[in-house]
């Protein structure tokens, strides 16, 4: 049965997609990719074909997180650091939105994970889709980078290495938490699937 009006709102195209993508990855896993169709996966969210197709072109591409809007929110956050930001923390600061993807539904990513490693067509989809990252970030770093060229940047680091060293030891420990954090609710989420899995 679709849902009227549910996707004008922007908060509401995100609920559509969102439940796109969770009745894609519950039918790749419980029936399988290749038994599965466009009209399955817009009947378990509650859409029509139509509406399907405004939000994926191919149903491989339908267990994606919302990679093309994260891409854009790491474009925004290089092109509008401080120019004395250094680059390291841009990056980081950059790449937590990528985690993020990730990590807002932690089940869903493991079960998406599996898929992507069993599933050649899924596979290749999410490593496309890793290639966007890397020239998107190789980009933006070699820019900031190669602005430097007068060296004085160079001097003024070299001239500074307590406060280097220091800011290094707070990204690690800032990087360290993060991990053990996403470390944890992954690991819920595998044990709530390994448990579902038992009983069925």
């Amino acid at each position: 049965m679709t849902v009227a009006r549910r996707g004008r709102a922007e908060a509401g195209r995100a609920e559509v997609r969102r439940d796109l993508v969770a009745g894609a990855v519950a039918l790749f896993t419980e029936q399988g990719y290749d038994d599965t169709t466009v009209d399955d996966i817009a009947a378990a969210a509650g859409v029509g074909r139509r509406t399907f197709f405004r939000y994926f072109r191919a149903k491989e591409e339908a267990v994606s997180p919302d990679h093309a809007a994260a891409l854009a929110r790491v474009g925004e956050i290089f092109e509008s650091a401080h120019p004395t930001e250094p680059p390291a923390v841009l990056a980081l600061r950059a790449g937590e939105t990528v985690f993020d993807l990730y990590t807002e539904d932690p089940a869903l990513s493991v079960a998406r994970y599996r898929l992507t490693h069993e599933v050649p067509a899924l596979r290749d989809r999410e490593s496309a889709s890793v290639d966007h990252y890397r020239r998107l970030f190789t980009r933006h770093l070699r820019h900031l980078l190669a602005s430097d060229t007068d060296g004085e940047s160079r001097s003024h680091a070299s001239a500074n290495r307590p406060c280097r060293r220091r800011m290094v030891d707070c990204l690690r420990e800032s990087a360290a938490r993060r991990a053990s954090e996403r470390r944890a609710a992954f690991g819920c989420a595998r044990s709530a699937s390994s448990v579902s899995s038992a009983g069925s």
